[in-house]
């Protein structure tokens, strides 16, 4: 049997791809007003400000590629069972391979519904754009699958079961 491991990452990983951070110097949140794209008072107020917003992330994703660590934390998977547990809301750890990694603030890659049911189903978005007409199969227009300031984290549970799965193994 292979020993667990769990693995946590944030801004400072994808950083070092290129990805702008939120909350360093010169970050995101220096830039934009968190409560006019970061925020469901945001979405019901300006969905078109918060659906570009997200979108240009996206794009910076989409065009740059998982760096060093990303596939050195990959290869740890060689030698044991890895967890990642990210803030991050990228998908770099996918890319450069590895298995499980769950994501405390959501995957931007992904959407999902605005109406009741958001936590139900996960949609993919094909591309960097996620348009005012994509909508969910209940008729609610997709929003970006992140976790907004004022949100509960859905995953931090999960995250919670992880550690303790490691702290028993220890």
């Amino acid at each position: 049997m292979r020993k667990k491991l769990v693995v946590f990452s944030g801004a400072g990983m994808s950083a070092e791809s290129g990805i702008s951070t939120f909350r360093s110097s010169g970050g995101l949140w220096e830039k934009f007003n968190i409560k006019e794209v970061a925020t469901p008072e945001a979405w019901r107020e300006n969905p078109d400000l918060v659906t570009d917003f997200y979108n240009h992330r996206r794009k910076q994703i989409i065009d740059t590629t998982p760096n060093e660590a990303h596939f050195l934390i990959q290869e740890l998977e060689n030698d044991f069972e890895v967890d990642v547990i990210t803030q991050n809301i990228d998908d770099l750890h996918e890319r450069a391979g590895s298995s499980n990694v769950l994501h405390l603030h959501g995957n931007i890659r992904f959407a999902k519904s605005s109406g009741p049911d958001q936590e139900k189903k996960y949609y993919p978005i094909n591309g960097w754009e996620l348009k005012p007409i994509d909508i969910c199969p209940n008729g609610y227009r997709l929003r970006p699958h992140v976790v907004w300031f004022g949100e509960d984290v859905p995953m931090f549970n999960q995250a919670i079961e992880l550690i303790k799965m490691l702290i028993v193994l220890l």
